[in-house]
């Protein structure tokens, strides 16, 4: 399993596993998720800019993590995380904020999903990024216990 770097190549073998994350999101809390139509549509100019960006680039700039999962070359799975500006009232100026993880169901159990996490800490720490947040859907249970397991706390209910 090759984990590495996501190419504007690889957006439209991504745009179906959004698809599939917004449907789950959905299912597990439809007022919270209440997506327009087609919201993978929606993610693919988003996520070719942030293909193209190095994730090392000026303070002015998308800085981001996006990453896929290859399996003799078929993506099975993605990551995507970015900088963010922390309102000016903390001693924290920046952080990051992961917006989405996902592997095929068939993929899963197989450390994937961990490597990609483990290699954005990786990355946001080359970047001097102190501080990596997300948002977790209540029914989730998986994603809270690979989190913890790459040294995440809850810290928001």
């Amino acid at each position: 399993m090759l984990i590495r770097t996501a190419t504007t190549a690889d957006v439209p073998a991504v745009l179906p596993m959004v698809a599939k994350i917004c449907a789950l999101h959905e299912s597990w809390d439809s007022a919270k998720y209440g997506f327009l139509a087609h919201p993978e549509q929606r993610y693919e100019q988003w996520l070719m800019r942030l293909a193209n960006s190095d994730g090392f680039a000026d303070a002015s700039s998308v800085r981001s993590v996006f990453v896929v999962s290859e399996n003799e070359g078929q993506l099975v799975g993605f990551f995507v995380a970015t900088i963010e500006r922390e309102i000016p009232i903390y001693r924290l100026e920046e952080f990051a904020f992961i917006h989405d993880i996902w592997v095929e169901p068939e993929y899963r159990q197989n450390g994937i999903a961990r490597q990609m996490v483990m290699l954005s800490i990786e990355r946001f720490h080359q970047m001097g990024i102190k501080e990596i947040c997300l948002d977790t859907a209540v029914a989730n249970e998986a994603s809270r216990r690979l989190f913890a397991s790459c040294g995440f706390r809850l810290s928001i209910i």
